[in-house]
């Protein structure tokens, strides 16, 4: 039996990033739901939170689980979910991209807090300059050259 443990730090957001998790209340019962379906899919989700318009989410990918696949599951059930629950005016959907970056083990409780921290920390700074700091601080400007 191998034994694996691959963190990775995702962040995707919301349909053109209209802020349709508009209340505490929605993110709570979709973060719960996302985690919830995940378990049920094996996919471990450490750590879940975000903000009107976007989602982080750390998890820990199994042997045979990809990085495609797990935002696959994750995003689109949710969705539909989503829709199912009417818990939106308008149609839910997600953005089709999304970040995913690694995290070593001795970074794992500085990217808990991160995340778990977003209601505070998107009442300094919007989800646009989250965006661009993340497009900065991992390079990824250099990966669409």
């Amino acid at each position: 039996m191998p034994f694996v443990k691959v963190y990775i730090h995702f962040v995707w957001s919301t349909k053109n990033r209209i802020p349709f998790l508009a209340t505490k209340e929605i993110r709570q019962k979709v973060w719960a739901h996302i985690k919830e379906n995940a378990k049920k899919k094996g996919i471990y989700i450490d750590f879940i939170n975000g903000y009107t318009d976007h989602c982080h989410c750390l998890v820990s990918l199994g042997v045979d689980q990809t990085i495609q696949k797990v935002m696959q599951l994750i995003k689109g059930e949710s969705s539909f979910w989503i829709n199912k629950e009417k818990l939106t005016v308008e149609k839910f959907q997600w953005q089709s991209e999304y970040f995913a970056v690694s995290v070593s083990e001795s970074m794992i409780d500085k990217v808990r807090n991160y995340i778990k921290n977003q209601e505070e920390h998107h009442s300094k700074k919007s989800f646009q300059e989250e965006y661009e700091d993340f497009i900065l601080k991992y390079d990824f400007i250099k990966l669409k050259d």
